[in-house]
């Protein structure tokens, strides 16, 4: 199909999936990242809800892939549809879009579709967490709520490797010194060499939610994200009190059409009805508790002393070993991954479910 081959317009003014995207601009974002516009050739509008999702059809070397990107552009902008695709390492379909396609090109697509949306008539006030490219469907949804203009109250958290790695940065400073109830918060793990940083530093715990969104338990949460990231968050939340029917996720990796294509997450959570015992073996004493206990609440009330500092999961200070049982622990840096292998926990931050035994 020819660039300059006229297209009608169907009734409805709408586009629909039988007609090719047109590819009409292309900005650089992050390293390997770029942010592909597309217009209707017949020039039709785009509907679809923020969040929502397109699948392209790539023609790389070899034959064709089909690649799914969540539509990075708001619906309140309705000429044109963008994506902000990233190409990771061993990418196929997003590297050759880096390398191949360009303004003029036609390329076919399905969609759009998901339920990962932000309702439209809907006026609450939003949490947004985001890792790499996960950020687009937040950039969506703030952009979409930006443009509304009423009763706009955003918290936007997004984690990067580096400041440089931070996708359409930009566009979102725009957005929130216009609107102070836009609010941005960026983490990273590593500093740009000779550039100055003066923002998070870290990876996200339950003390940067905490002072970034401090009525956390008032707000709807969206969280895209690599999965063990998400997986981290659910965990997170969880231990803060949330209520996860106000909770909402969406992989990157594997976006659902239907809400019966939903994961089913096991999450552990203690039940402030069910209750545990904790056995301080060294000491010859077992105490009974509630799951909602922490082992270091358990042990004070049964008169065990446990050295303990922040009792918020960062110094490690109350570091003990278990021995067998299971507990629900949600810390902020203050155990490695190799003692919890080994079988420590930190009391400030474990609940037990059902009986644990301690070597203290």
């Amino acid at each position: 199909m020819g660039l300059h081959e006229d297209i009608k317009m169907n009734e409805t003014g709408i586009w629909t999936d039988a007609e090719p995207l047109l590819c009409c601009a292309i900005v650089p974002e992050a390293p390997n990242t770029v942010t592909f516009s597309f217009v209707s050739p017949s020039g039709a509008q785009f509907r679809y809800e923020p969040g929502q999702f397109v699948t392209l059809e790539l023609p790389v070397p070899g034959g064709t892939v089909w690649k799914t990107y969540t539509i990075s552009s708001s619906p309140s902008r309705p000429l044109t549809l963008s994506v902000t695709v990233k190409a990771q390492a061993g990418s196929i379909g997003t590297r050759w879009m880096l390398d191949h396609l360009q303004p003029g090109m036609k390329i076919k697509a399905t969609g759009p579709a998901g339920i990962f949306t932000l309702p439209r008539n809907e006026r609450k006030k939003y949490l947004f967490i985001s890792a790499g490219s996960g950020i687009t469907p937040s950039l969506s949804m703030t952009t979409y709520l930006y443009d509304r203009g009423t009763d706009i109250d955003v918290a936007f958290v997004h984690c990067a490797q580096r400041p440089q790695d931070i996708i359409c940065r930009q566009r979102l400073e725009q957005m929130a010194s216009r609107v102070p109830t836009i609010r941005l918060s960026f983490i990273v793990e590593e500093d740009d060499p000779y550039r100055v940083w003066t923002g998070l530093r870290g990876r996200l715990n339950q003390l940067m939610i905490g002072l970034i969104a401090g009525d956390y338990l008032e707000r709807e949460i969206y969280c895209c994200g690599p999965e063990p990231f998400m997986d981290a968050v659910r965990e997170m939340l969880i231990a803060l009190g949330c209520d996860m029917d106000r909770y909402h996720q969406e992989s990157f990796a594997a976006p659902v059409k239907k809400e019966e294509q939903l994961p089913e997450h096991d999450d552990l959570v203690p039940d402030e009805e069910a209750l545990a015992s904790v056995a301080f073996t060294r000491s010859e004493v077992t105490a009974e508790c509630k799951e909602t206990d922490t082992v270091l609440a358990v042990a004070r009330g049964a008169g065990i002393v446990i050295p303990s500092g922040c009792t918020f999961g960062v110094c490690g200070t109350c570091k003990i070993r278990k021995t067998a049982g299971t507990v629900h622990m949600v810390h902020n840096g203050g155990i490695s991954e190799d003692d919890i292998e080994a079988g420590y926990i930190l009391a400030c931050c474990s609940k037990p479910i059902g009986t644990v035994e301690l070597d203290v």
